[in-house]
C-alpha cells in the first residue's frame, strides 16, 4: 500500500475535486482509459472496497498500490488538473498545486521541480511549423489527403468550427504516428506504455488509440512532453464524433481550446519530422 497519509490525501481530495465522488472531468469512459494506460483496470473489483463512485475506487487505489505506481498515476493526473484548467479558463489553485506536487515527488523519492508549471497560453505562444508533409512516416497516397485536412483545420479554426478543428487535427496526428509506429515497429512495441492486449501481447497498431500512440511516442523520444501535456483534447477526439459521447464528457470545446488542439499537432508533426 502507499504510505499516503490521510492530510496527503485530503491535499489531494480537494485538488481534484473528489468530495463529490468525481475526479476532475473525467467521465467513465476517459477514467477508464487514463488508468489503462498504466495498465490499472480502475473499474475493476479490486477499487470497489468503498464503492463504485470514481472518488472512491481512486481512495482504494491509493490503499492497495505502491509508492512508485501511485506517484506516477498522481503526476499524471496532476498534468491534467493544469490542462483542465487551462483549457476551460478556470483559475488554477498554485499554493495546492505545488503542495500536491511535493506530495508526489515524496511517493517517487525525487526533488521537487520549483519550475513554474507551462501553461496552455505559454504553450500557445511558441512557434511552430508544419513541416514539409512529405516528410513525415505516411504513404506517398496519403500526403494530399493529410495536406487538405491541414488546410481545412486553418479555415475551421478562423470560422469558428471548433470541434471540426479537434476531429481534423485527431484524425492527421493519429495517422502520423500510426505511420511512424509502421515505420519502427519494434521501437514502439518494446515501449513499456504500449497496449496490451487479453494474452498479454502487444496490441496490434490498428488497435491502438490516439492517446496510446501518443503516450508511446513521448516514452521512445519521438514527441516532446508539451505535446503529451497538452493533448487532452485531441486524446479522446474519436469519442466527440458521438454526441451522447460528448454529453457524458461535459467536453464543449471553444475557440482557445482548438488553437491548443492546433498547436498541439503543429507542435507533434514538428517533431516527428525532426524540426524541434
Amino acid at each position: 500500500m502507499s504510505s499516503l497519509t490521510d492530510i496527503e490525501k485530503r491535499y489531494l481530495e480537494k485538488l481534484f475535486g473528489m468530495q463529490s465522488g468525481y475526479v476532475l472531468d473525467y467521465s467513465d469512459a476517459t477514467f477508464g482509459e487514463f488508468f489503462n494506460r498504466h495498465k490499472i483496470d480502475i473499474h475493476g473489483s479490486k477499487y470497489q472496497t468503498y464503492g463504485t463512485s470514481k472518488a472512491k475506487k481512486v481512495r482504494a487505489f491509493w490503499e492497495r498500490e505502491s509508492d512508485v505506481l501511485v506517484s506516477k498515476v498522481l503526476s499524471e493526473m496532476l498534468d491534467s488538473y493544469e490542462a483542465d484548467c487551462d483549457l476551460n479558463n478556470r483559475e488554477l489553485d498554485v499554493p495546492l498545486l505545488e503542495k500536491s506536487r511535493g506530495i508526489v515527488a515524496r511517493l517517487s523519492g525525487k526533488p521537487v521541480s520549483r519550475k513554474p508549471p507551462q501553461t496552455a497560453d505559454d504553450f500557445l505562444g511558441r512557434e511552430f511549423h508544419i513541416p514539409n508533409v512529405q516528410k513525415l512516416p505516411i504513404e506517398s497516397q496519403a500526403v494530399l489527403i493529410v495536406e487538405n485536412r491541414l488546410a481545412e483545420a486553418r479555415t475551421a479554426l478562423g470560422a469558428g468550427a471548433y470541434l471540426s478543428v479537434i476531429f481534423l487535427c485527431g484524425s492527421v496526428l493519429e495517422a502520423v504516428l500510426l505511420g511512424a509506429a509502421q515505420k519502427e515497429p519494434s521501437r514502439f512495441n518494446r515501449a513499456s506504455s504500449s497496449p496490451k492486449a487479453a494474452d498479454g501481447g502487444v496490441k496490434r497498431f490498428h488497435e491502438w488509440s490516439l492517446a496510446q500512440f501518443i503516450d508511446v511516442s513521448c516514452e521512445v523520444g519521438l514527441l516532446k512532453p508539451d505535446v503529451k501535456k497538452f493533448s487532452h483534447g485531441l486524446r479522446d477526439f474519436r469519442n466527440y464524433i458521438h454526441p451522447y459521447e460528448q454529453m457524458a464528457s461535459g467536453f464543449t470545446p471553444d475557440e482557445h481550446t482548438a488553437k491548443v488542439c492546433f498547436q498541439v499537432l503543429k507542435a507533434a508533426l514538428a517533431s516527428v519530422a525532426g524540426e524541434r
